[in-house]
């Protein structure tokens, strides 16, 4: 394989930015640009390793620093921002390219890509229904700072860029939707069970609601992913199966099998979640929110996430209903290729382009002020 291009980039290994990560590194390594993938958030896991190993050119840098949305994290992401520019001076990438936002204001010798896939300030407005507290102003400062270093922001979602510009004063995001590939994803003989899958403990996937209407619907309901929260603390589950974190093999298992796929999300920038199950031949039942509508409209069934009443009508309905079942599975499945790693690879390396025609443009032009 020739190598054509060399990016640096960040990812956590909290929440979804880690399977976009490795998705998108899969495809550019096929399109000849090599990835160095450099980790905070917490310990890698020996499966995401494994995953890691896998992708030809591709090559792991871990870290445990804390995120910018933990709580007391700006030292930790000062220093990480000083390790990564010593990554950046001994690697010599041609693209930075960041899955988070503060250290988009770093002095950076090269194009910086920020990517927006979620926020605090976003989140706290979705989720709670109000402004953060006064402690998060520093988030907001250095999230915007961050912004305006980048040479170019792209959000996952129409619904994210328009976040930016309300919460930042950003209003220039591109978007990029993401992508999965159609081969890592099968529709097994389903079964009579209803998935879902994320951190309990994220008032943003609203799984606590799911749960409480569990035991009145006639199908059992399986939770995948973690109960643990990384600063402490557990999600109790009283009337779901919890599954716990699972292998990406067995996730697409549990996938596989579902026939009803719910996540009754208050906040969900994009949803890879979503993408898998619809790519798996699930049923879909989620969230009445603007992204998900963005995604999803015409090929899902929409319930208020404040309305336990409302989900346990819809999910009833649809296991009443097989007709229902087999056609709201054949529409996900359809909407759910248009979401694909090819269009998604694609844009991001007419960026990646972009981003380097520009530095060079701006080398040639300081050259032409030095002559």
């Amino acid at each position: 394989m020739t190598v054509r291009r060399h990016v640096l980039m960040t990812a956590d290994t909290v929440g979804g930015v880690w399977t976009y990560s490795l998705e998108l590194a899969r495809a550019l390594s096929d399109a000849g640009t090599r990835v160095s993938l450099a980790t905070m958030g917490g310990a890698v896991s020996d499966d995401q390793r494994e995953s890691a190993a896998a992708i030809p050119g591709l090559t792991l840098y871990e870290s445990l620093y804390r995120l910018e949305w933990m709580d007391d994290s700006w030292g930790d992401v000062d220093d990480a921002g000083e390790w990564l520019l010593s990554l950046a001076d001994d690697l010599q990438p041609d693209v930075i390219h960041l899955n988070g936002y503060a250290h988009g204001s770093l002095h950076w010798n090269r194009p910086v890509l920020v990517v927006a896939h979620s926020c605090v300030f976003s989140w706290w407005q979705a989720v709670l229904g109000t402004r953060p507290a006064p402690k998060w102003d520093q988030y907001r400062r250095r999230v915007k700072a961050g912004l305006l270093g980048a040479n170019r922001v792209v959000a996952i979602s129409h619904v994210m860029a328009d976040s930016l510009g309300t919460h930042y004063e950003y209003p220039n995001a591109t978007v990029v939707h993401n992508g999965r590939s159609n081969q890592e994803y099968q529709s097994a003989s389903k079964e009579p069970l209803v998935l879902t899958s994320g951190r309990a403990w994220d008032e943003a996937k609203n799984i606590r609601v799911l749960d409480e209407i569990a035991d009145s619907l006639s199908w059992p309901v399986y939770v995948a992913g973690e109960t643990q929260h990384p600063q402490g603390g557990t999600a109790v589950l009283k009337h779901s199966r919890p599954l716990g974190r699972l292998s990406p093999g067995n996730v697409k298992q549990w996938f596989a099998r579902a026939s009803i796929y719910a996540l009754p999300a208050r906040y969900e920038p994009f949803g890879l979640s979503v993408l898998e199950a619809a790519l798996s031949g699930c049923a879909l039942v989620v969230g009445d929110i603007p992204s998900l509508r963005e995604l999803w409209a015409g090929a899902a069934v929409f319930v208020s996430p404040s309305n336990p009443d409302e989900l346990r009508t819809a999910i009833a309905d649809v296991i009443a209903a097989p007709e229902l079942r087999t056609s709201l599975s054949r529409r996900a499945q359809v909407r759910a290729l248009e979401y694909n790693t090819q269009k998604m690879v694609k844009k991001y390396l007419e960026t990646y382009t972009a981003l380097e025609h520009g530095r060079a443009a701006g080398m040639e032009e300081s050259a032409q002020c030095v002559l």
